[in-house]
């Protein structure tokens, strides 16, 4: 049977999500987990194989994140989440779980994707933020010019080729990837990035922050935003920023799978942004 997970994790400790030689990944400890709950005399034939919604970088987070995998047992949907969580290290846990049809894929069935990027600002970082949110050093005097940062983001919305903002790592098919929503949410000393898409290209969210955060300075104009996606061409582009406050919030499905929302509550983001 199929069986699709509700996951939330704090990638700071792992390379990233996706399974790799001598690294430390949230993939394989998902897989060790259910392994070890289930018993390798109940796996007949391959190994479980999680499959993700979203494969997100090394020390990336996570609180919506989805999978599925197939397995040869059946339990109550009570049972995998205590199950499973008993083997996972307190950076994972299962926030829910259930049977699923074959036609289900956590990665091809979802049609849209959420992030918000979390930044914090001003003369001295936060030792209690250091792997939660990005930082950026301003005076104190100093803040983002946020309009000119939501008016740069205009170009973004719709359909376009993201190679500006894409990785040189990127394992995508095809550069072009639609944008629905992008919300910028000042609360100083914090500013919140919520962006809203079908896919995501290796780094882009990332990529994106860094040129917004480059215009938020005054560095760059509004206008640079819509000159850097029209070039296609990453390296006039801002540098990536750092991974330690992007966070996977959000996978939607069609209706008929019936994938419950993921718990929010739980998170230290404001509700606000939800």
């Amino acid at each position: 049977m199929r069986i699709a997970l509700g996951l939330q994790y704090d990638g700071s400790p792992y390379s990233g999500w996706q399974s790799q030689v001598n690294q430390n990944t949230i993939q394989d400890e998902v897989e060790k987990a259910i392994t070890a709950f289930v018993g390798t005399s109940a796996i007949q034939s391959d190994p479980i194989r999680v499959i993700t919604a979203g494969r997100t970088d090394t020390g990336v987070h996570a609180l919506g994140q989805v999978v599925h995998f197939d397995v040869e047992v059946e339990r109550d949907h009570w049972s995998w989440v205590r199950g499973v969580n008993t083997f996972l290290p307190e950076s994972i846990v299962v926030n829910w779980a259930q049977p699923v049809s074959v036609d289900f894929s956590a990665r091809y069935s979802a049609f849209e994707r959420t992030y918000i990027y979390a930044l914090h600002a001003g003369p001295c970082r936060s030792p209690m933020a250091a792997a939660r949110a990005g930082y950026v050093m301003l005076p104190a005097e100093r803040w983002f010019d946020v309009d000119v940062m939501k008016l740069a983001s205009v170009c973004l919305i719709g359909e376009h080729d993201f190679t500006s903002f894409r990785s040189s790592e990127c394992q995508s098919k095809t550069p072009v990837k639609t944008i629905y929503s992008i919300e910028i949410v000042s609360d100083r000393p914090w500013l919140y990035f919520k962006i809203k898409g079908n896919a995501f290209l290796h780094h882009m969210v990332r990529n994106l922050v860094g040129s917004f955060i480059q215009i938020g300075v005054g560095k760059q104009s509004a206008d640079w935003m819509s000159d850097v996606l029209a070039a296609k061409n990453r390296s006039i582009a801002a540098p990536t920023f750092s991974p330690a406050g992007l966070y996977l919030t959000q996978i939607a499905y069609p209706e008929q799978f019936q994938i419950p929302q993921p718990w929010l509550e739980n998170s230290w983001l404001p509700k606000s942004l939800f």
